[in-house]
């Protein structure tokens, strides 16, 4: 017998007793069983030879098919369980989407809040100079109290996204709500000027408009992103048309402490909303809610992302110009274009109706056709010629043309550039990435009135259409050299 035909194998241990060598060698036999017909056959490596018959062929194959249906049904059992832990991760974890009911009610209050909270804004807003002046507070006293808000809302808003990460939007929502209404009830009881200045303190917390932003980012899709939160722009715009209007009649016939307290009543309204009717909205990613709030290391980090760092970068330099003309504007309109106070009141509610409506309708027209980096590029070019424009124009009807083009290019490009941040860091951080989008903002509202006003005194007012024009060539040229795909 040959040992090819049988299979032999040696042991490579041995075993040594009286002296004497044992060497054990394994046997086993290659056979092939054939069918009936013999034309089917199966291969056995036993240590027993197995004889080729019909029979023995028939015993082998029940055997293997019986392995075989039990190998399935092992499978469908691990797919099965497999499928159902998925399931059950899926519904514990999943991101709400505005597509279902109950968010779309949420988005509502939301909507709704944030033209409260415009709303409320700009009553106490708009009566707060007359307050100050039946305190005794000169122009450079109210420029103070300004600064001390402006420095507030600088140093709160990464802090009060931060939060809002760790502890959810709902909390969120609950601090701003709260800060509004402490905020507002201080100022109905300043009887000085020193109450009156404390009362600028709460709204450090004071971002109503940011924790909205938290939440319609927490249930829009990345590709309904942009124009999801320019939606709240133009919900914040009817707010601002409304409310200087109410603050108005209420001050002249009740008092500014009144328009303070129903500043405080409406920002009631909506804290009341926001704890009966917006739930905790889950996170794909969970933070870690042993985190330090004021870890500002963490908060600062996300900077160092490339393109968070990047679109920051982007929306600063497009902010400049942006923020100059915007302090300087009612300057503009009574040295530049002659325009008494009731029709600079006018031109600033038709910019804002040319805002609402691109904010409501074209920025979504817009997105769901073009890429974010198409768009950028576009606005960027449009702002280019539009302060070119700007700085050769002299009559008003000129000016309010240029605004159709200038306002939904501003519109466009910063709401690109707002929803680009949210999707450049996790879910888990998206407040905070607000916070810093907020306090970016915060920073040239700052700075802009100094800046403009030496502009304005030293190069005259075509100076603003030459750096909007210069900043947004600086624009084009970040866009084509840093990554923002």
């Amino acid at each position: 017998m040959e040992l090819d035909s049988i299979g032999i194998s040696m042991d490579q241990g041995s075993h040594e007793g009286s002296g004497v060598r044992k060497r054990e060698f394994d046997i086993s036999f290659n056979s092939k069983i054939h069918d009936a017909g013999g034309s089917q056959g199966i291969s056995v490596v036993s240590k027993k030879k197995m004889a080729d018959t019909p029979e023995n062929h028939a015993i082998l194959r029940e055997k293997f098919q019986k392995i075989e249906a039990s190998r399935l049904e092992k499978e469908k059992e691990i797919l099965e369980r497999e499928q159902k832990e998925n399931d059950a991760k899926e519904k514990g974890s999943k991101v709400l989407t505005i597509e279902t009911g109950q968010n779309k009610r949420i988005v509502l209050i939301t909507h709704f809040n944030v033209f409260m909270y415009a709303t409320c804004y700009w009553i106490q807003s708009g009566t707060l100079p007359y307050l100050t002046k039946k305190l005794g507070a000169d122009p450079v006293s109210f420029g103070h109290l300004q600064t001390v808000f402006a420095i507030s809302q600088l140093l709160g808003g990464p802090i009060y996204g931060r939060l809002g990460d760790l502890f959810g939007e709902r909390t969120a929502l609950i601090i701003a709500f709260s800060s509004s209404v402490l905020t507002y009830l201080l100022t109905g009881i300043s009887y000085s000027l020193p109450i009156l200045f404390l009362s600028r303190l709460p709204s450090v917390f004071l971002h109503v408009m940011q924790g909205s932003q938290m939440v319609v980012t927490a249930l829009s899709s990345d590709k309904d992103r942009a124009a999801s939160l320019a939606r709240l722009g133009f919900s914040y715009g009817i707010g601002m048309v409304v409310g200087p209007t109410i603050g108005g009649h209420v001050t002249t016939h009740f008092g500014e402490y009144a328009a303070a307290f129903l500043s405080a009543g409406g920002s009631c309204i909506s804290l009341i909303l926001v704890i009966l009717y917006v739930p905790n909205i889950p996170k794909q990613v969970q933070p870690d809610q042993n985190q330090s709030v004021l870890n500002l290391k963490k908060i600062f980090s996300l900077i160092l992302l490339p393109k968070a760092s990047s679109l920051l970068l982007v929306k600063t330099v497009v902010g400049i110009p942006v923020g100059i003309m915007q302090s300087m504007f009612s300057l503009i309109a009574m040295e530049q274009f002659k325009l008494p106070a009731d029709q600079n009141g006018m031109l600033l509610s038709y910019i804002g109706a040319l805002s609402m409506f691109m904010q409501g309708i074209g920025i979504s027209a817009f997105t769901s056709r073009f890429s974010d980096l198409t768009l950028l590029k576009f606005s960027s070019v449009s702002l280019v010629l539009c302060y070119y424009l700007l700085s050769l124009l002299s009559s008003l009807q000129d000016f309010m043309l240029l605004q159709i083009p200038m306002v939904c290019s501003l519109s466009l490009i910063n709401s690109i550039l707002q929803s680009s941040l949210t999707k450049a860091v996790p879910q888990s951080q998206t407040g905070t990435m607000l916070g810093l989008n907020m306090a970016v903002h915060s920073t040239i509202r700052t700075v802009a009135p100094t800046i403009g006003g030496v502009m304005m005194s030293n190069l005259g007012y075509p100076s603003i259409g030459y750096l909007g024009m210069g900043c947004n060539v600086i624009v084009l040229g970040l866009l084509k050299m840093l990554n923002l795909q």
